[in-house]
């Protein structure tokens, strides 16, 4: 997507990869909407605490990240012993995998980096594969991406009003988004509608992020509390709902999303108001058998106590030129920003990170192969993505290939 940089408009990636200096090249999402800044991670672990922390978030982007992670952990290794570099990868592995457990996209996004890599003899060869299977992975997210807008486009008419919650926009991804695709394509043809975005608290990425990109955009949109939705919808003031997700069920069509999702199929089904998720391939999950199963992140309860900005009066550092760099913040607040307790002193406080939607509550899914029923996933299977492999137990681990 292009962003507006000293008034000029530049094409961004959210997450993309220097191999000169093998760094991870990321958006520091958390200094959004003040300012906007690229920065670099270094090696595999500053990628895992970018993901962990937030500077990059979002299902498709995390995948990205893990992707070129595991990459970057590979090209590290020194030496041309196997055994050795297996042992290594296992552990870049585990430390990308655990910085956020519930969404899906980092593991199958690593786990095709490390079927690549059986295809190499040595370490070199692998470790150039490495990279050349990450960056597939995330040149076919935006393909897919794309895709998703084109056949989520005819849902939204001129005069609609569209609720989204937390982000699922372009900087969740790699580009173009998963709920915001549908969006921009039918923009692009024209079409003229208000979207309405939840603040998504705690950590508000709808006030911040999904209204940044809409502004970005030229796209009518209204920011409001997550509790109002209730009360627009009725009232008639709503008209379709579209969200992501970061795990999908192939099996069973539950969607695991941003905490709030569930809340609002609920508002929907009791409305009849249609509900959309909107996901790529690499979001499907075709292992699980229940929702019960997907570990559901519990944050910091600092999230929830309070706030993080900028103080009044306090003037957001001027833009950068596109290519600014600098090592990754290693603290969950970014520099710059300033986090402010607004609870009663000495509570304390839950702060589950998503919840589960049943396929019940869910109109379609929006994917890059066209607009399922949440149950006919599994059956249409062959044209979502999945493999033998991808319904198996995977060892995670770079087997030594045959000798020729």
């Amino acid at each position: 997507m292009k962003v507006l940089i000293r008034g000029h408009r530049q094409s961004f990636r959210t997450v993309t990869f220097d191999a000169a200096s093998n760094a991870v090249r990321l958006i520091e999402q958390r200094l959004l909407p003040h300012r906007f800044e690229v920065i670099d991670t270094c090696d595999f672990r500053e990628t895992a605490t970018a993901i962990r922390d937030m500077v990059v978030r979002g299902a498709g982007a995390i995948g990205a990240t893990a992707a070129y992670g595991l990459a970057q952990g590979a090209r590290a290794f020194r030496g041309n012993r196997l055994d050795r570099f297996a042992g290594h990868l296992q552990n870049v592995y585990h430390t990308l995998e655990t910085a956020r457990p519930t969404a899906v996209d980092p593991v199958n996004a690593m786990d095709e980096v490390l079927l690549a890599m059986t295809r190499g003899e040595t370490v070199a060869e692998q470790q150039a594969l490495a990279l050349a299977a990450a960056e597939e992975f995330a040149h076919r997210s935006v393909r897919e991406c794309a895709a998703i807008g084109r056949h989520g486009a005819p849902l939204i008419k001129s005069g609609m009003r569209i609720l989204t919650h937390c982000n699922a926009g372009w900087l969740a991804f790699v580009d173009h988004g998963s709920a915001t695709a549908p969006l921009y394509a039918a923009q692009a043809r024209g079409r003229r509608f208000l979207v309405y975005c939840d603040e998504t608290r705690p950590r508000c990425q709808g006030a911040t992020l999904t209204a940044w990109e809409l502004a970005q955009q030229g796209i009518d949109h209204a920011i409001i509390a997550d509790s109002a939705a209730g009360h627009l919808m009725q009232r008639g003031e709503i008209d379709l709902v579209i969200v992501g997700s970061d795990r999908t069920l192939g099996r069973t069509g539950e969607v695991a999303n941003k905490i709030g999702t569930y809340t609002k199929a609920v508002l929907a089904q009791r409305h009849r108001i249609p509900f959309y998720v909107a996901i790529p391939f690499s979001t499907l999950d075709w292992r699980l058998r229940s929702g019960r199963e997907i570990p559901i992140e519990e944050r910091s309860p600092d999230e929830v106590l309070g706030a993080v900005g900028i103080a009044p009066g306090n003037r957001p550092a001027p833009l950068p030129s596109a290519g600014s760099r600098s090592r990754a913040a290693r603290s969950g607040v970014a520099s710059g920003a300033h986090y402010v307790r607004i609870a009663n002193p000495g509570s304390n406080a839950r702060n589950p990170a998503f919840d589960v939607t049943p396929p019940d509550l869910i109109t379609g899914i929006i994917t890059p192969a066209g607009v399922f029923r949440p149950r006919d996933l599994w059956q249409e299977r062959s044209r979502l993505g999945w493999t033998t492999a991808a319904s198996a137990t995977t060892t995670r681990t770079i087997a030594h290939p045959p000798r020729r």
